[in-house]
């Protein structure tokens, strides 16, 4: 015969508790985050600490399982006669179970099938932390699914179905969210009812028939390569421009064409572009003659942005993992020069060696060489020991957090469009697009492409990685054989022909 109770607890007494007697027994009195009031009985401890002791507000279940084990379970409930309620069904799904009625998962559905939807979803959450996830990507799970659930009204797991989620993927594409969006949503509520059939909180998973998006026939972000000339352009103004945008030319007003405004609130800069920009260069170094160390930072922010630039289009890193490296990840000592990508910062969880090109080590160490004088200049205007090497900590880059909208200001002056003419964009993303392009362009075995790019599948580098407009398919078919028509034929033809 089952029971219910309040379950008694010890703990710590709270830090700002007060302590006073009531009726000759000490009782603690403090205040929870939410500005409840809770008191709670003072005991002595064995080691002489005060400890207070409670019981909980909720009614606990103590009861024989299927398997003949005494179990204890919450009921969820402060009414006594809601908690027998629970206690009864828990008794009835054990009966079910040692008659064969029902099997030990369905009996483990049953239990789990009235607790709030919130409850699963943090046990979801500690499951995936557990496994050791992306904590960006396991946020942006949560938020997803609660989203779902706020959407399609779900409360509790069993009033959770396909039916509902499917309507709501149709009202989404109705109001313009673009299929991989979708598809993303979809992933979440799959995953989600996945982890509930092993977990046995649900015998099957009601959302695994639920159909994907075509992303190939609504893709609103559709990548490009850029090309040789255009990364060139790039790196120049990448180097350039922080310094550059003191030497801009101020544009005359329309009031005053023949004189340059006096209020600073009216002034039109002219902007900058490949052809003025050495020239404006030049500007900034007269202007700012009498401050050699601010030229200095801007010419150093222009060096590391630049390097930025060609890193991840000659690595295929991707900002978060170029974010991630350290001078410690470092490696210009074996024949190979490589950067070591742990496992936490790769996307698949996996760890990899990226291979540095010769000029890009050299570069890289020529980069850290600078900031190791900066660091010992630094300490000898301190007074502090000189250090012989930056810290194995020290970042790579110092990656600002506005690194898009300085890419598209750096694109604008290299007179790179944004979109082209079939609405492709250049992003940041898009850098690691043209080293799989141009990967593929210089005649790299697919297989070779795909274990540089780091993908599962071979399909991911040769459809979504590699822009088919930079590779030269006119000169693939030249190299097809000749196969020459006979005489006879190329006469008969020419015959019929006319």
């Amino acid at each position: 015969m089952g029971m219910i109770f309040h379950k008694q607890y010890t703990m710590p007494v709270p830090p700002r508790a007060e302590i006073s007697e009531r009726n000759g027994q000490r009782v603690a009195r403090w205040q929870l985050r939410n500005g409840q009031l809770r008191s709670a009985e003072v005991v002595d401890c064995k080691d002489g600490k005060l400890r207070v002791r409670g019981r909980s507000r909720l009614y606990m279940a103590r009861y024989r399982d299927g398997s003949g084990e005494m179990v204890e379970i919450a009921t969820g409930c402060r009414d006594e006669v809601a908690a027998r309620a629970v206690l009864t069904q828990l008794e009835r799904h054990a009966e079910l179970i040692r008659a064969g009625v029902m099997t030990v998962a369905e009996g483990d559905a049953a239990n789990h099938a009235g607790a709030p939807l919130s409850r699963h979803l943090d046990a979801y959450e500690r499951h995936l932390r557990a496994k050791g996830g992306n904590p960006r990507r396991i946020s942006m799970l949560r938020r997803r699914l609660e989203r779902l659930a706020r959407d399609c009204r779900f409360t509790r797991l069993n009033k959770m179905s396909a039916g509902p989620i499917e309507h709501w993927l149709v009202e989404q594409a109705d109001a313009g969210m673009a299929a991989s969006t979708r598809n993303s949503y979809r992933e979440a509520v799959v995953c989600f009812g996945n982890w509930c059939r092993r977990t046995h909180r649900l015998t099957r998973n009601p959302f695994a028939d639920v159909p994907r998006a075509n992303p190939n026939v609504d893709r609103r972000h559709h990548r490009r390569a850029l090309t040789e000339g255009e990364m060139m352009r790039l790196l120049k103004i990448a180097r350039m421009r922080p310094l550059a945008e003191f030497g801009r030319e101020i544009t005359p007003t329309k009031a005053d064409p023949k004189r340059p405004p006096k209020s600073r609130a009216t002034w039109k800069r002219e902007p900058l572009t490949v052809e003025n920009i050495d020239a404006a260069v030049e500007r900034a170094r007269v202007a700012l003659k009498n401050n050699p160390d601010l030229i200095a930072r801007r010419e150093r922010t222009g060096r590391e942005r630049a390097l930025m630039y060609k890193t991840l289009v000659l690595t295929g890193l991707r900002k978060g993992e170029l974010a991630s490296l350290t001078v410690g990840q470092l490696d210009f000592g074996s024949p190979v020069a490589y950067a070591v990508l742990n496992a936490a910062d790769e996307k698949n969880r996996q760890g990899s060696n990226i291979p540095l090109r010769a000029d890009v080590a050299t570069e890289l160490s020529w980069w850290l060489g600078e900031r190791l004088g900066e660091l010992q200049k630094q300490a000898r205007k301190s007074g502090k020991p000189i250090p012989a090497r930056l810290p194995a900590s020290t970042p790579l880059f110092h990656i600002p957090s506005g690194l898009t909208r300085i890419l598209d200001r750096d694109l604008a002056a290299a007179g790179i469009p944004k979109r082209d003419e079939r609405n492709r964009v250049v992003d940041v993303h898009a850098l690691r697009v043209t080293f799989g392009t141009h990967l593929c362009a210089a005649g790299v075995p697919l297989r070779t492409a795909q274990a540089a790019m780091r993908h599962s599948k071979p399909e991911l580098t040769a459809n979504i990685y590699t822009d088919p407009k930079l590779l030269d398919v006119a000169g693939a078919i030249d190299e097809l054989p000749a196969l020459a028509l006979p005489p006879e034929a190329a006469t008969g033809a020419t015959a019929a022909g006319a």
